[in-house]
């Protein structure tokens, strides 16, 4: 029997962030008869493993390693070498943003010829200081070296690693999903996560999935949600993710009065039954390269307001989003979420319909991914197969 082709992912962690999602959302997608996923990654903390044990019973392989900053470059280089020439991988995907090249300069020097670099991030923060910049040109230089494939999930995050001239190299992939997860809910789903909760059944949910970051900006969500039970108190939010800034926007919501008005759920394996209970999604992200929560937050007609920092290519056209800008005042915030409370929500069939035609579709994004492997060719019946 044919052993499958096997293609390396370096990623920082496994945790249930945006990126580690997509890559998952490919993986259960699959063919692994034929293809295969390895993964070299650098974190060992609890929180940031939460794909680990899937990922083995799909029959990958977790390779750990010291990261960058612990061992320096040239060790760090000698571990990635260590673990690629030890196999036979027909490509490298780094997943690691301006760290990237790193890994496709080992895999140059390991003869492998398939060398992706992909953007996830869009980490334009106006305190970038000469010195970051200086070091990021230079980290874009080793990977234009070093890298045969550049990938972005939009033009922001492309722009961010690659720079503004990239002579049309970089490939825009969609993040793709798995659509019926999302649609095909217990109509009583709601229902039971109020139960679970301890919600009453009039409650309004303001729902939130993310890391607990600076980027995701947690702490502006804590202000909206003040403004608006001053006013109606039957509003409550529910923050799913962990990260290092748990304990402090805890802190703050104790300070401020609001623990009885939030629900902290930690790391969640039920996203999609979640989002269908939400009333709206508020995403104020101080940065985003894509954001595939606000393409599940849409699949499952909820709602979303978002910062103007989240690209507008998360909008699929179901009249489900609105971006505001951080600066604009909080009754703002407040008018829109009430607003979209109360909006009609799309059917099942427009929602399919836009997110598919729109190339979101896991299967059009496993398409795009294969054709970045070299591995997808098309049938004489005007199929494709790998």
């Amino acid at each position: 029997m044919e052993h499958p082709k096997r293609v390396l992912h370096i990623v920082s962690s496994m945790g249930r962030g945006g990126a580690e999602t997509l890559i998952m959302n490919i993986y259960r997608n699959i063919d692994r008869t034929k293809v295969q996923f390895d993964f070299i990654i650098h974190s060992q903390d609890k929180e940031d493993s939460s794909y680990d044990d899937e990922i083995k019973s799909m029959g990958g392989e977790i390779y750990s390693i010291p990261s960058l900053g612990t061992t320096g470059p040239i060790k760090y280089i000698k571990s990635l070498i260590d673990v690629m020439s030890a196999n036979n991988y027909i490509a490298i995907h780094a997943h690691t943003d301006y760290q990237s090249g790193f890994p496709a300069l080992a895999a140059k020097i390991c003869g492998i010829e398939n060398r992706i670099c992909h953007s996830h991030s869009n980490n334009w923060l106006k305190r970038n200081s000469l010195k970051e910049i200086v070091m990021l040109k230079t980290l874009q230089g080793l990977i234009k070296f070093s890298a045969t494939k550049f990938c972005s999930c939009s033009e922001e995050a492309a722009e961010f690693l690659f720079g503004k001239r990239r002579n049309n190299r970089v490939q825009i992939l969609n993040n793709g999903i798995d659509i019926s997860k999302y649609i095909d809910i217990d109509p009583d789903s709601r229902n039971s996560v109020l139960k679970e909760l301890h919600l009453e059944e009039d409650v309004k949910i303001i729902g939130h999935v993310g890391r607990f970051s600076e980027s995701k900006n947690q702490m502006f969500i804590l202000k909206v949600l003040k403004t608006l039970v001053e006013e109606d108190p039957s509003f409550v939010a529910i923050l799913i993710g962990e990260g290092p800034l748990r304990g402090t926007i805890e802190k703050e919501a104790k300070k401020l009065g609001l623990l009885e008005h939030i629900r902290f759920l930690g790391i969640r394996s039920d996203i999609a039954r979640l989002m269908n209970a939400f009333d709206i999604f508020l995403f104020p992200s101080l940065f985003e390269g894509f954001g595939i929560v606000m393409l599940e937050a849409q699949s499952s007609g909820t709602p979303c307001i978002a910062s103007t920092f989240v690209t507008n290519s998360t909008d699929m056209g179901l009249g489900l989003v609105t971006y505001i800008d951080l600066e604009d005042d909080m009754d703002k915030w407040c008018d829109h979420i009430n607003a979209a409370i109360v909006m009609d929500r799309p059917n099942k069939q427009s929602i399919i319909k836009n997110i598919s035609n729109l190339g979101f579709s896991i299967q059009e994004s496993l398409n795009d991914w294969l054709r970045l492997y070299g591995i997808l060719s098309q049938t004489k019946d005007g199929g494709m197969t790998y």
